[in-house]
C-alpha cells in the first residue's frame, strides 16, 4: 500500500482539499515545534496527547487526550478525521503490557500489541510502525515534515572545536554505531580519547549527570573543561520512529558536565528551535558542531 505526500489534493469537486496529519505528542517541546512547521506548510495538525507524557500546550492547536491502551479510541479519531498519515513525537517512557489500559478496540488487536513488547526498543517502534499501517495508515518521520530541525553540517553557533575535540566527537559516533547490534542509546561522551560515558536505558540527560557527578568527586581528573557529548543515530535506526534530539535541558547539562562541546550527526539530529539551541551553547561556552559521517 502506498500513501500520496502531497500536502493537498482535489476532492470531487477539484477543489484543494488540506490533508490532516496526526501528531502523537509525547513529552517536551518537540510535537509543537513539528506542529508549527506542518501549519506552516500547509497541513492541518491533530495533536493526540498521551496523558502523562504530553504538555498541555498541545491544546493550542486541535487536540484529543489518549491513554496509552486507546488503541480503538485512536483509530477512531483517525477515520473520523481521514487522517492517513501520523507522526510519533516527543518524550515517552516505555511502558510494560500490563500497565496498558486496553479498550475494546486493543483487546480486539491485543495479539498484534502483545508481540510489539518482544524486543528492545527499536523492536517496538518498528512493530508500532507496522501496526499503523495495517490499519492504513502511515508513519511519517519529523524530517520529512519539518527538515529545518535538522541538525546541519559544520557550527552551528560561534564556537568551534579543536583538532582534539573533532578526533573524540568521531570516536564517539564510531562506538554509536558499533553498539547498534546491541540496541543501546543513542549517545556518548569522550573526552581526551576516553570514552567517558555511554547512553543506555537512563536517557542522555542522566548520562550527562553521571560524568558531572564524576567530575566532582573527582574521578575524573581534566584540568578544565574536556569531553564531547556525541548524539547520533544507531545504525540502521528507523529515522521516521526514533530520530535523536537534543535540546536546552542538553545544553544545561553538558555545562554541568564540564563538557567542550556537543557533536551531533549532520541531517539525523533534531533541534527543537536551532537558533535558539545555538544562542544557548555559545551562552554556556559549548561549541556546537555537525558532524558528517
Amino acid at each position: 500500500m502506498t500513501w500520496a505526500r502531497d500536502a493537498s489534493a482535489p476532492d470531487a469537486a477539484g477543489k484543494a482539499r488540506i490533508r490532516p496529519l496526526a501528531i502523537l505528542a509525547g513529552g517536551g517541546d518537540f510535537p509543537l515545534a513539528v506542529a508549527r512547521a506542518a501549519q506552516a506548510d500547509g497541513r492541518d495538525p491533530l495533536l493526540i496527547g498521551i496523558v502523562g507524557a504530553a504538555d498541555a500546550r498541545i491544546e493550542a492547536f486541535p487536540h484529543l487526550w489518549l491513554r496509552l491502551g486507546e488503541v480503538g479510541k485512536l483509530f477512531r479519531a483517525l477515520k473520523e478525521r481521514g487522517v492517513v498519515e501520523i507522526a510519533i513525537v516527543g518524550a515517552m517512557t516505555r511502558p510494560e503490557l500490563a500497565d496498558l489500559r486496553l479498550d475494546w478496540g486493543a483487546l480486539k488487536r491485543l495479539a498484534g500489541i502483545a508481540s510489539l513488547f518482544r524486543g528492545g526498543d527499536n523492536r517496538l517502534l518498528t512493530g508500532v510502525a507496522r501496526f499503523f499501517e495495517n490499519e492504513g495508515v502511515a508513519v511519517v518521520g519529523v524530517h520529512e515534515i519539518a527538515p529545518q530541525l535538522l541538525a546541519r553540517k559544520g557550527a552551528l553557533g560561534a564556537l568551534t572545536p579543536s583538532a582534539e575535540a573533532e578526533a573524540d566527537a568521531r570516536q564517539g559516533a564510531a562506538l554509536v554505531e558499533a553498539l547498534s547490534p546491541f540496541d543501546a542509546g543513542q549517545a556518548a561522551v569522550v573526552g581526551h580519547g576516553r570514552v567517558l560515558a555511554i547512553e543506555a536505558a537512563e536517557g542522555t540527560d542522566a548520562m550527562l549527570a553521571r560524568v558531572a557527578e564524576l567530575r566532582g568527586a573527582k574521578r575524573l581528573r581534566f584540568k578544565g573543561r574536556a569531553g564531547v557529548l556525541v548524539k547520533a543515530p544507531k545504525h540502521g535506526q528507523d529515522l521516521r520512529l526514533d530520530m535523536p534530539a537534543v535540546g536546552l535541558k542538553t545544553i544545561e547539562w553538558a555545562k554541568r558536565a564540564e563538557l567542550e562541546g556537543i557533536a551531533l550527526a549532520a541531517g539525523r539530529v533534531l533541534i527543537a528551535d536551532p537558533q535558539g539551541f545555538a544562542r544557548a551553547a555559545d551562552e554556556a561556552g559549548l561549541f556546537v558542531f555537525g558532524l558528517e559521517p
